[in-house]
């Protein structure tokens, strides 16, 4: 057994899974379909608006905290509208 499994979720990991969990009854037995992709637009933008602010808007500062190319966070700051 990991030792990961032995540690407690931290507060992002309930939040995902509470709110997945509230979807999934919300479907109300429809099948759900890309949630991948949707949960991945709905936690990027969130994420770069905050990092971008604790970097006070350096980006190359933030592409490192994020672990992404410079030229990639520029792309999701234009693909967010950010």
């Amino acid at each position: 057994m990991s030792a990961q499994k032995n540690t407690p979720p931290n507060p992002i990991d309930a939040c995902v899974r509470d709110n997945l969990e509230a979807f999934f009854r919300d479907l109300d037995g429809q099948e759900p379909h890309s949630m991948h992709e949707m949960l991945i637009k709905l936690v990027e933008k969130p994420l770069i608006e905050i990092v971008m602010r604790e970097a006070g808007g350096n980006q190359s500062k933030a592409a490192q905290w994020l672990g992404i190319n410079r030229n990639t966070l520029r792309r999701k700051l234009t693909d967010h509208d950010l």
